[in-house]
């Protein structure tokens, strides 16, 4: 049997996984600044009616122009987004990293529902990510960027806003999908129930709606619709996963 690891032990095991993934997203951080073209081909795609999203839905041709207006911003935005860009392809591997450090602490079933907690959380962080990009950041987009109070005002929109408005609203989106894998653990813990959910829907309804506010601050009606309609049907399955979770207990 192996004598159990120090506290220094484990802080050597922790250092040692924090490097590798340091390493995970250089690496991967190195590979997306190198390929510049195909990514800000991917990143810029929602500036222009070309985007698949506004060809579906028949959009008006529009293309919203960028411009740098600093001597290093151009660069500094590069880097920044291919650092975010090695970041969400080397999650995995960190989430990988995590868990077994934190898996020998753990009992039998724990490891269980660790797995299928962290396994449910970067699958709906993805979701969430892939529906600001598709769906919520080309209409806010399209909607800010095209907005004019006057004719005689033309827009003259900077590279660094709208990378800083894509990066935002994808991790606010992400963030906001985490809804049913809290609700998940508040219910396994007896915090909340789904009768207590069903009845405070209404209030649940108001918050979704300020939330969808300040993540798409525009006047546009639809383009609010848009991006509180998916949160609520979060709710909702929210709700039923709490229904879920009680009857087993």
């Amino acid at each position: 049997m192996s004598e159990p690891l120090t506290f220094w032990d484990h802080l050597d095991e922790l250092r040692s996984s924090l490097l590798r993934m340091l390493c995970a997203v250089v690496l991967f951080g190195i590979t997306a600044f190198c390929l510049k073209d195909e990514l800000f081909a991917i990143v810029l795609a929602p500036r222009s009616s070309d985007f698949i999203t506004y060809r579906l839905l028949g959009a008006e041709a529009f293309d919203i122009h960028l411009m740098n207006t600093g001597l290093t911003e151009q660069f500094m935005v590069h880097m920044r987004t291919a650092i975010y860009a090695g970041l969400l392809v080397a999650s995995p591997y960190i989430l990988y990293e995590l868990f077994r450090f934190v898996s020998p602490g753990l009992y039998q079933n724990e490891r269980r529902y660790a797995v299928w907690i962290v396994g449910a959380a970067y699958v709906m962080f993805v979701v969430g990510t892939l529906i600001n990009y598709f769906v919520v950041f080309p209409f806010t987009v399209r909607f800010l960027g095209t907005y004019q109070v006057s004719p005689d005002v033309a827009n003259m929109l900077t590279l660094q806003s709208y990378i800083d408005t894509l990066l935002g609203m994808n991790l606010v989106m992400g963030v906001v999908f985490e809804l049913p894998v809290v609700c998940a653990l508040m219910g396994r813990m007896g915090l909340i129930s789904n009768r207590m959910m069903s009845q405070y829907r209404r209030h649940a309804i108001v918050a979704i709606l300020i939330v969808s506010a300040i993540i798409t601050p525009t006047t546009d009606a639809f383009t609010l619709f848009i991006v509180a309609l998916p949160i609520y049907l979060l709710y909702e399955l929210s709700i039923l996963i709490v229904r879920i979770i009680t009857k087993q207990h």
